[in-house]
């Protein structure tokens, strides 16, 4: 049986329905698990102007929680293509081989899921990207915070809290609120819309900036891991297809 037919167990939804599995089966076979998909167009500049492109490599990772079972763990890895504009995002999820699998795009409107389908795309509509992701594939990504988190610091306008280094033993300690992100916050490890965010500034072993997004399982929502690496500096305005080879 080909491996985008295998048959899996699909996660519950929030709403306890279950995510649309068309659209799981879709994204497996862009290119997460084949190589033989077709790709999607390159991504265009946003219609509002660029305000800042990044690209680098991801990793994810989603636990279901098992009651009285073992957790199972699904992971995928591939690169990324942000394009953030004043008010809108692109965003593109790459297979190890280059084809792009899909994009999620944000605007003032509405929020789009985009993925290759025969003979063209295929398009999911909704009312923002993270209620969008988990009616679709049945878990969150964190995409209405990632143009600011992966700029190193708290979605301004929003709340935050500012969580302390991890203790030698790797637990966390009691967090302490801080309000509404400024544009002078920038602290290294912070929780925002459900989120806890740790920025790995660059060093000098160390040249671009590296985040971790985790989402702690809720209801009937898995839990999620999400780790980006940027192999290349903001990109200026115009340079929104660009792609950078891979490391």
């Amino acid at each position: 049986m080909p491996l985008c037919a295998r048959r899996v167990r699909r996660p519950r939804a929030p709403n306890g329905a279950r995510p649309n599995t068309s659209w799981c089966a879709a994204l497996a076979c862009a290119g997460w698990l084949l190589s033989s998909c077709a790709s999607l167009p390159a991504q265009r500049a946003p219609a509002d102007g660029l305000a800042s492109n990044y690209a680098g490599r991801f990793s994810l990772a989603v636990t279901h929680p098992s009651i009285g079972g073992e957790d199972r763990r699904e992971a995928w890895s591939g690169r990324f293509s942000l394009a953030v504009g004043t008010q809108s995002l692109s965003l593109d999820l790459v297979s190890p081989l280059g084809a792009t699998i899909a994009r999620f795009e944000t605007d003032t409107q509405e929020a789009r899921l985009v993925v290759p389908a025969s003979g063209g795309v295929r398009v999911e509509h909704g009312a923002d990207a993270q209620s969008l992701s988990e009616r679709v594939l049945g878990w969150s990504l964190p995409i209405t915070g990632m143009p600011d988190w992966i700029a190193g610091h708290p979605a301004k306008g929003r709340p935050f809290w500012t969580l302390p280094p991890l203790g030698a033993d790797g637990a966390d300690v009691v967090r302490q609120a801080d309000g509404v992100a400024s544009a002078g916050s920038a602290p290294d490890r912070f929780e925002q819309d459900g989120w806890r965010v740790t920025v790995e500034r660059p060093d000098g072993d160390r040249a671009g900036l590296r985040l971790q997004m985790d989402r702690a399982a809720q209801d009937d929502s898995p839990a999620v891991a999400l780790r980006v690496v940027l192999d290349t500096p903001a990109a200026p305005a115009g340079e929104a297809g660009a792609r950078p080879g891979s490391q």
